[in-house]
C-alpha cells in the first residue's frame, strides 16, 4: 500500500509540473498589444526614408482577406496588413492573431500554399523569399522585395 501511495504521489507531482510548464510556455509565446502596436514595433529598425511611399495599415476583413493571404479558409480573431498605396511596390507585412486554439502550423501551411507573392503590377517576390513566422497565436507574413527590410522586420518580430 505504501508503494502505491508513493507512485500516486510521484505521478501527481509530475502531472502538476507538466501542466505548469505548458501553461507558462503558452503565456510566454503569445505577444501582447494591439496589432497596430505590434506593427509599429516590427518596423522599428526600418528607417522612415527606407519605407515605401504611402505605407498604410489596412484592416483585413472577410471581404478582402484573399487579396492578402490567398485564402479565406483560416481561423482568426484579427488581421492587419501594412502595404504601400503605390501599386507597383512589392511590400506587404501582415499580422494575424489567430483564435486561441487554432492550429497555427496548419494556418501557416495554408497561407504558404496559397499566397500570391506576385500580386503587384510588374513586381513581386520569389516564393522562397516569403517569410511566414509565428510567436504563439500571432503570425507574421513578410512579402517584401528588399532583402534588408525583409530581414530587419523578421528580426524585430522574432525579438518581440
Amino acid at each position: 500500500m505504501k508503494v502505491l501511495k508513493k507512485y500516486c504521489l510521484i505521478i501527481m507531482i509530475m502531472v502538476c509540473l507538466v501542466l505548469t510548464a505548458c501553461a507558462k510556455a503558452s503565456k510566454e509565446q503569445n505577444v501582447a498589444g494591439t496589432l497596430e502596436e505590434i506593427m509599429t514595433k516590427v518596423y522599428a529598425s526600418v528607417p522612415e526614408e527606407e519605407r515605401p511611399m504611402a505605407l498604410t495599415n489596412i484592416e483585413v476583413t472577410d471581404e478582402n482577406i484573399e487579396g492578402f493571404l490567398g485564402t479565406s479558409d483560416i481561423e482568426y480573431d484579427s488581421i492587419l496588413a501594412s502595404e504601400s498605396m503605390v501599386g507597383s511596390i512589392a511590400h506587404s507585412v501582415v499580422l494575424i492573431r489567430t483564435k486561441e486554439n487554432a492550429d497555427v502550423n496548419a494556418i501557416k501551411a495554408k497561407i504558404k500554399e496559397n499566397i500570391n507573392p506576385r500580386k503587384w503590377v510588374c513586381v513581386g517576390v520569389e516564393p522562397e523569399d516569403v517569410i511566414i513566422e509565428n510567436k504563439g497565436n500571432l503570425i507574421i507574413i513578410i512579402v517584401i522585395e528588399d532583402e534588408n527590410i525583409r530581414n530587419n522586420i523578421n528580426k524585430e518580430f522574432k525579438g518581440l
